[in-house]
Order: C-alpha cells, then structure tokens, then sequence
C-alpha cells in the first residue's frame, strides 16, 4: 500500500517514515502544503496522514481542495492541533480519522490500518478472505488455519493489496503504483517475479493471471 505522509517537521518525518516503512507502506513525503496538494492530485495514494500546521498552505486548505475535486483518499489529520473544536473543522474539510501530538506509533499505525479496513468494507480485525488471514503486525500469512508463513516486505504490500481488492482485474502498472513509492526504480518483471513468489507460498489458484490485462486476486487460475 502506498502513503503519502505529509509533515514539516524533518525528524518526525524521516522518524515516522521509518516507522511506516518497517509496517509495510510505500511511503512519499511532503514537506508543506503545496507540495502536498500536488502529490496527492496527481499519484494514486491509500492512505495520506496529514499535518495542519505546514508552510505554504495550510493543511485543512489541501484537504478542503483534494474533496472539492472529488479525490476521496482516506486521510488522518495528525497534529498538535487537537481541541475539540479544531477536530471538528478537520471533519468537516473532509478528514476520516484525527489523532493528537503527542502520539505513540502503535496508535497511528492501529489507525491506519482500521481506516483502510474501513474504507473498503472489511470489518473484520485481520485482514482474511480466500482462506488467507493476514497478519499484519507479524507480516505474516496463515493458509486454510495453517502454520503462519513469513512473507518478504514486498510479498507482504503486495498481497495486501491483493486481498483488499478481491476479484478486480489489477494492472502491472497499477501495482506497481501502490507497492512502490515515488523514487524507486523496480525492474520491469518485479511484479511477475513477486507474484510467482506468493503462488509458490499460497498455492497457484488464487491469483489468475489475465493475459493482456494483469492479475485477479480470489479467481481461479
């Protein structure tokens, strides 16, 4: 999954961007609010956790313009800003969630983690389907109750990404867009090479292979 995480305060962005990463996210940066408003419109992000208190434009400003243009990412405004008043204009400029600084990491990834759940209808606490349960703490996969299995860190984003989005037709293009992030530079064929990983791993029926198209998690091959 890929995430746009919008802060100005360098220590706690390249801490939080560690953080993030160990998780399993692709993680983009944003240093201030313009910067921000552009990346969000024009890269396909998960998930945007997004500071109000940014230069050049205010936090509340990016997200009021993302909703104005119908860009409907799930968003968690973290700040410092946090009386009662200042969570409801986040609610109302669009925010999905709103956490306060101070923070403990354990609780913003928890977050995270609910918001995506939510927002595509899963509502269960582990991520399951198809006889899989994810376990996204340990970054491991369970087959039909089995012994959970250790995946690799992009094993872990790309299957996750493969079970919140059961039965749609996946481009390689469109993976790559949500397992990596902005300046990486993966091989042409990652996605091919990671794919026959996961069937090595979950058995070959459960990601089919659309010839011309891209994959389908949950149809048979």
């Amino acid at each position: 999954m890929r995430l746009l995480l919008v802060e100005d305060d360098p220590g706690l962005s390249r801490s939080l961007k560690l953080e993030l990463e160990t998780a399993g996210f692709a993680v983009d940066c944003a240093m201030d609010g313009e910067a921000a408003e552009f990346l969000g419109s024009t890269e396909s992000y998960d998930i945007v956790i997004l500071d109000l208190g940014l230069p050049k434009m205010p936090g509340l400003e990016v997200l009021r313009h993302w909703r104005q243009a119908e860009n409907h990412v799930p968003v968690i405004v973290l700040t410092a800003r946090d009386a009662w008043h200042e969570k409801v204009d986040g609610f109302k400029a669009g925010a999905d969630d709103y956490l306060g600084k101070p923070f403990h990491i354990e609780e913003l990834l928890a977050r995270v983690q609910a918001l995506l759940k939510r927002f595509h209808g899963r509502m269960q606490p582990q991520l399951a389907g198809c006889g899989l349960t994810l376990d996204e703490d340990a970054q491991t996969v369970s087959v039909n109750g089995g012994r959970p299995e250790q995946l690799t860190a992009i094993e872990f984003r790309l299957l996750r990404y493969f079970m919140l989005h059961p039965g749609k037709v996946l481009t390689r293009t469109h993976l790559l867009e949500h397992i990596y992030q902005c300046d990486s530079d993966p091989a042409s064929n990652v996605i091919e090479v990671y794919v026959n990983r996961l069937r090595r791993k979950l058995g070959n029926d459960l990601i089919a292979t659309r010839r011309g198209q891209g994959y389908v998690f949950g149809e048979k091959a």
